[in-house]
């Protein structure tokens, strides 16, 4: 890949990271999709790993699966893009950088969420939000591998 063709990549990933971190902000702080329109009357907190996880799975017939689903992979998914854009927009592509960032931006939230009484805090969605930050890492490396495949094999041919 040529040094400009690589540069306006960069610069994309750039873009789309701050996109991309715009939306979450809104999403998991502001979004009335989720409650999330001002402080709760009676503040709910979770510091036990797995209690939510578990209680969603438990009680997942009577809740619904659209409430199970958000709830549980939603938290999966709303990350990911996280994982797969950082490596793109920054110097840090290692597994434990998109896995130490994930945290620490999920970290953030759930502590906003603490202070300001929206939303909750909850421990299971660390380790959630921290899966799918680990997991869009993932995805990237398979797809940049792929690119590399594919243009290892165009300069084959073209030699």
């Amino acid at each position: 890949m040529s040094y400009k063709k690589g540069r306006g990549i960069r610069i994309l990933g750039k873009i789309l990271f701050i996109l991309y971190m715009a939306f979450i902000v809104y999403f998991l702080l502001f979004s009335d999709l989720y409650g999330r329109t001002g402080p709760a009357s009676e503040y709910h907190y979770n510091l036990v790993l797995f209690r939510e996880i578990r209680r969603f799975w438990t009680y997942r017939h009577q809740l619904g699966t659209y409430a199970v689903f958000s709830n549980l992979f939603g938290n999966v998914l709303i990350f990911m893009p996280f994982g797969f854009f950082l490596p793109m927009a920054s110097r840090y592509r290692s597994f434990a950088a998109a896995v130490l960032y994930s945290f620490s931006l999920s970290l953030m939230v759930e502590t906003f969420q603490l202070l300001t009484k929206v939303g909750s805090f909850d421990v299971d969605d660390l380790l959630l939000n921290t899966i799918g930050g680990a997991a869009g890492y993932i995805i990237f490396i398979i797809c940049a591998a792929i690119r590399r495949h594919h243009a290892s094999k165009k300069n084959k041919r073209s030699h």
